[in-house]
């Protein structure tokens, strides 16, 4: 196994913070609650941070370096479809969209969350129905990231829960490595 350093501490405590901050109000506390508005409120500025850091992180942690393109994104669907096996050291391209995906709907559910609290907002029946369906589309996308996480994991031999935990992402001797 070669073992690299993958995941900076940031990156890390701001993934499990997002996942017990969304958690918590998904599943956990009353949607009219003073905590729900908090713990969303937390949840935004996580994400701004995370935007941050996706600008002046390391290298990693950047934007920059796993924006995909397109025919990354075929490539790595390619090799699912023949089985060909292959690591990548960051994000791969699938795992890309689905961060600037979680990040997109968490900032949507935090301003339709917010306007719901002003007065202009209050009682507006399309802005209750974007929180709600962004909402869904979220949890929807959770389950697929976990699911496509450990999935990958399996089929490339890479502890990807591992690496998001530890930082370190453990590569097989026989996979190629990209990027």
């Amino acid at each position: 196994m070669k073992t690299f350093k993958t995941w900076d501490p940031l990156i890390r405590i701001f993934h499990w913070s997002l996942v017990g901050a969304f958690t918590a109000n998904a599943l956990i506390l009353d949607d009219d609650g003073k905590a729900h508005q908090w713990v969303g409120y937390a949840v935004v500025a996580l994400v701004l941070l995370r935007l941050l850091w996706g600008v002046i992180g390391p290298h990693t942690a950047r934007f920059a370096s796993f924006t995909p393109q397109v025919s990354e994104v075929f490539e790595q669907m390619s090799d699912m479809a023949t089985r060909r096996k292959r690591a990548h050291l960051g994000h791969s391209p699938l795992g890309a969209l689905m961060i600037f995906n979680l990040l997109a709907a968490m900032l949507v559910i935090g301003l339709s969350g917010y306007m719901m609290t002003t007065n202009v907002f209050f009682g507006v029946e399309w802005v209750e129905e974007l929180h709600e369906v962004v909402v869904f589309w979220t949890e929807i996308s959770v389950v697929a990231h976990v699911a496509a996480v450990v999935l990958e994991s399996r089929r490339t031999g890479v502890n990807l829960q591992r690496a998001m935990v530890t930082g370190v992402k453990s590569v097989p001797d026989d996979l190629n490595l990209v990027k």
